[in-house]
């Protein structure tokens, strides 16, 4: 919902005020300094008074919330991040570290799911929920509930390079009695452009069963005052790729990486796999071609069943049969595109439980020809 569930981790602070602006110039150099500045004189205001600059966090029933001046903490000051103006979303600028780029000399698809993270746990903690990195609620945290990821659908238009500069907005609203999603808007700060767009879909759980739960009136109500009153979507195309049914991958699969064993920095404070390293376990069976020839375009995973620190996954893929996708062929044990090389190609992929080969997550990739280089 407003943050991470079962299969995420990472809450920790995000350190930028102290780093240079490389690739900022001319008026959005001087911007991007005046916003640091800025933060220094922001301050709380309680959900009666008036407003004049951006919202820093919003009075709720926690008790440090309800105190008239209440301070934000050194993590809050730092932060390049704030909630909008009517206080119904969270935008946030970070900038790509060295450590975050891959072989492309870009970020990394990994990067982009945990900056997704951080900005949405950020978002939930500038609102007043809690800050043990499940977002939860008053209501929630009395009844042992916590929010688990079911979908992540993430489309990159173009990646950012080392020290470019990200602004993310986000945002969250119910969906279905059991549910709530969460919406992402990239933007490349130096110019406005968007370069990315994502969603989610979360449901409730209780953390003692482990069974799913219906969202009571009492927690809707806690969360929804801090949603957009009207429907408001990252993909607001009809029949966009974040809608479209995943099919489970037929055995045998194409390509397979068997026996993926979970690190002990893949885990999060619930010792469960954090989301992001799934990604990283389906990419794990993409052809080295591919990965050589293709960039990650779309990505779209359904998460079905927990992993634990002492499961052994496999990862398969196939390509998938799609009338407007290249479909790659093997020639000699090498894929090759059957198509025109400058459309995209699409896989199906799984993870599954090595043992006793129960579904952990199915997905699906869509990619395109890389571009030339930066």
């Amino acid at each position: 919902m407003l943050s991470r569930g079962t299969f995420c981790v990472c809450n920790s602070i995000t350190d930028h005020s102290h780093a240079a602006a490389p690739g900022l110039s001319g008026q959005c150099h001087q911007r991007f300094f005046n916003f640091i500045n800025r933060r220094r004189n922001f301050v709380i205001y309680s959900s009666g008074a008036a407003q004049k600059g951006p919202v820093l966090a919003v009075a709720t029933d926690e008790p440090n919330a309800k105190q008239a001046g209440f301070q934000p903490s050194l993590a809050d000051r730092l932060r390049l991040g704030s909630l909008t103006q009517d206080g119904l979303s969270y935008k946030e600028k970070f900038i790509v570290r060295c450590y975050e780029v891959g072989i492309n000399k870009t970020a990394t698809v990994e990067t982009i799911a945990n900056l997704l993270q951080e900005v949405g746990c950020n978002h939930a903690q500038s609102v007043g929920f809690s800050t043990d990195g499940f977002a939860t609620t008053h209501t929630m945290r009395k009844l042992h509930l916590i929010w688990v990821t079911s979908r992540m659908h993430i489309e990159i238009y173009k990646y950012p390079a080392w020290s470019d500069v990200v602004e993310i907005e986000t945002w969250c609203q119910s969906e279905g009695r059991i549910g709530t999603r969460r919406d992402w808007i990239l933007k490349d700060y130096a110019n406005g452009e968007v370069i990315g767009r994502a969603t989610s879909k979360w449901v409730m759980m209780n953390q003692d069963t482990r069974r799913l739960q219906k969202v009571t009136d009492d927690v809707r109500d806690e969360y929804l005052i801090y949603c957009p009153k009207a429907p408001r979507l990252a993909f607001p195309e009809e029949n966009n790729a974040s809608l479209k049914k995943i099919a489970k991958l037929k055995d045998p699969a194409q390509y397979s990486k068997i026996g993926l064993v979970p690190r002990r920095a893949d885990l999060d404070m619930n010792q469960h796999v954090n989301n992001v390293t799934y990604i990283g376990w389906v990419l794990e069976s993409i052809p080295q071609e591919v990965i050589d020839n293709y960039e990650l375009q779309t990505i779209t995973l359904d998460y079905r069943r927990e992993c634990q620190h002492d499961d052994i996954v496999d990862s398969l893929t196939s390509p998938e049969l799609d009338d407007d996708a290249a479909i790659l062929q093997t020639t000699n044990g090498s894929p090759t595109a059957s198509r025109d090389t400058d459309k995209c190609c699409q896989f199906l992929h799984l993870l599954r439980l090595s043992g006793d080969g129960l579904e952990i997550n199915r997905g699906r990739t869509e990619w395109r020809k890389k571009p030339a280089k930066r």
